[in-house]
């Protein structure tokens, strides 16, 4: 398999997901479209990658990588499946919580351009673009409240 080429199809895939949930409409057909379609297709696309590496491309033997170690993650990852694999893996969650994210933030009434940064930072660091919404979400949620 030419995982240079899955991989870049796949970040271009995502990116224009994540400038449709950033600058597009949001309709409930875009919500269902991104979170069904989208996210779908990447976790079902993972999930056939996982197959495909797990028992039908050869193997070197040993039974799949060890994530209980960092050295079994690193030799996962330093292989382009492998990345690839985990990059997929990356893509579909960050995205799935982007979406909850922008959902939650249009309930509240959080403006668009304050969503802007925070679905970015999302896309790019996951974790930290969560966080950062929690903080705000908190913020907006004590202004509304005095």
């Amino acid at each position: 398999m030419d995982w240079p080429t899955v991989f870049k199809f796949a970040n271009l895939f995502a990116m224009l997901a994540w400038a449709v949930l950033i600058f597009g409409p949001r309709r409930e057909a875009i919500y269902t479209i991104l979170f069904d379609g989208v996210v779908g297709l990447f976790s079902l696309f993972y999930a056939s990658l996982l197959v495909y590496l797990l028992f039908i491309a050869p193997s070197t033997g040993g039974g799949g990588p060890d994530f209980t170690t960092i050295e079994g993650v690193r030799t996962a990852f330093a292989a382009d499946a492998g990345l690839t694999l985990g990059w997929v893996h990356y893509l579909a969650f960050d995205l799935f919580v982007g979406l909850w994210v922008a959902r939650n933030a249009d309930e509240i009434s959080l403006s668009r351009f304050v969503q802007a940064p925070i679905l970015l930072a999302t896309f790019i660091f996951g974790p930290f673009g969560l966080a950062i919404y929690l903080i705000v979400r908190r913020i907006h949620g004590s202004r509304e409240a005095a």
